[in-house]
Parts: structure tokens; sequence; C-alpha cells
């Protein structure tokens, strides 16, 4: 073995033949990829891609049709229940609306992981939430609701809350949906900052081409449920594939529409249309 490969960082995710339907519907052909440690990967593609339901496996959230998942060195859908609780706790959300509880202060909410999970006393707790609400430049707003803050301070609360119990892996869905550029861009910077500081491996779906190229080591794109690219933002600059460049270029493709197919859908004809070639 060379010494490049000897240095190369672990696989924290391993994801081989992953497949998933929806019914009758296939939404994963097959997905290959690995996610390694103290790395960004951004996850993109267009709308009906698969990221979603891609991003929920990766959670350890949903079951694939068949497939398996590795997190941590761990079969996912191998683990007994207790273990599968068990490494969910090394994993850190941040979702896209933020999901803070309303009744709950800030600081109440950044707790919660620490109530359910803990058996700290409330100080204890209290300092650590204190703690995360200064790495995402929050701090002193603890005892504010979460209806006294604006949008970009409510995805930075749930940041704090996603890292509260140090996760050796964090998940961020669509981060900067819904923030102006200048908040946008503080964000992606916290996210950089939570790599270098944290030693933390983070994934990030999203459709904002400037802050994935930002933020990224390495970029997945998917494509009508199968794996387009994996690379570096400079690599997917550079790839000669019309849809890649379709996708960074925000240009639309035409589909070529069967007739007969488009009537059959209209007439609620499904067993014809489900036997016709997808």
């Amino acid at each position: 073995m060379n010494a490049s490969a000897q240095s190369s960082p672990p696989a924290v995710i391993e994801v081989r033949d992953l497949v998933t339907h929806y019914g009758t519907r296939q939404i994963l052909n097959g997905v290959s990829v690995d996610i390694v440690q103290g790395e960004i990967m951004v996850i993109m593609g267009g709308s009906g891609s698969g990221k979603s339901t891609f991003l929920r496996h990766l959670m350890a959230l949903q079951r694939p049709t068949s497939g398996t998942i590795k997190i941590l060195g761990q079969d996912v859908w191998g683990l007994p229940q207790k273990g599968l609780f068990e490494l969910r706790k090394k994993l850190g959300v941040a979702f896209q609306g933020g999901a803070l509880f309303s009744s709950m202060t800030v600081g109440e909410n950044i707790m919660l992981p620490l109530f359910e999970h803990t058996k700290l006393d409330r100080k204890t707790m209290e300092i650590m939430a204190r703690m995360k609400l200064e790495v995402v430049d929050l701090s002193g707003f603890e005892d504010l609701m979460p209806s006294e803050l604006s949008g970009g301070m409510i995805k930075r609360a749930a940041v704090a809350r996603a890292i509260i119990m140090d996760p050796r892996i964090l998940f961020f869905d669509e981060p900067s949906a819904g923030l102006d550029p200048v908040v946008s861009k503080q964000l992606d910077e916290m996210i950089l900052r939570l790599r270098d500081a944290m030693g933390m491996t983070i994934c990030v779906v999203t459709h904002e081409l400037e802050s994935a190229f930002t933020i990224a080591d390495r970029m997945t794109v998917l494509d009508r449920g199968d794996i387009l690219f994996v690379g570096t933002p400079d690599e997917l600059r550079a790839s000669k594939s019309e849809r890649i460049q379709n996708l960074l270029n925000r240009r639309s493709e035409e589909a070529e529409i069967d007739a007969d197919e488009y009537l059959r859908r209209l007439t609620g004809d499904k067993e014809e249309a489900e036997g016709m070639p997808r």
C-alpha cells in the first residue's frame, strides 16, 4: 500500500447499490457513494432527482427497498432498534425550516436533545447551550422565543441544537433556502468553521449553486435517481456532461412527450400507462 492510500481519511458513510421505491415508482436506481471523515459533501440535483429521499436514507430515517448503508462502520438496517437509536445520537440534523418549538425559548430548544438523551443537571445543560450559541454567533439569545428571531437566526439556532451533543456527522437540508445573499454567505462561513473547528463530517443538500461551490470539498449530483457525478467543485465545473452543464447554467431540458402515453395519463388508464416503458 502506498503512502497516499495510507493517509486517505476513512469513509464514515458507505452507500452501496441503494434502490428505493414509492409504490411502483422507482426513485433511486442502485446508488453508491462514500462520504469521508472531515469533508463537506454537497448533494445536488434537479427537482425529482431523488436527493431528499437520499438524504433521509443517509440520516437513517428511511429504509430503502434494497442496498446497504454503513454509518461509522455500522450496517444501519442490520442494527437492532437500540443500536439504531444509539447511532442516531451521533448524527446531527439542521432542518430546512429550523423546526424550533415555538412554545420554548431558544435555550430550551437547544437543550432538548440533552433532556432526551442525557442525565446532566440543568445548570450543565445551560452552560453547554450557551457554548453552542457562541459557536453560531448567537451568544446572549438563549432567553428569546423563536418568534423574536430573524430567519437567519432561526437557522443558526437550529444548528446550535444539531451540534449540542457533538455529533460525528452533521446534515443540512437546504440551509440557505429563503435567506438573503448576505445572510446566506454568513451561514456558509459558519458551516466551514464547524468543519474546521470541530472536525465534523458535513453533508449538505442544496440547490443554491453559489453556496454549494463555496462550501463543498466534494459534490454529488443526482439525476433521475442515478448518480451523475461525484468529485470536486473544479471537476464539476469542467465536466463535459450536457446534463451537468444544464444544471450549472440553469438550462431546462426539453423532454420528448409520447402522445399516446400523455392521453392515457389524462384519461386515467393506469393499467396501460403502467405498462409503458419508463
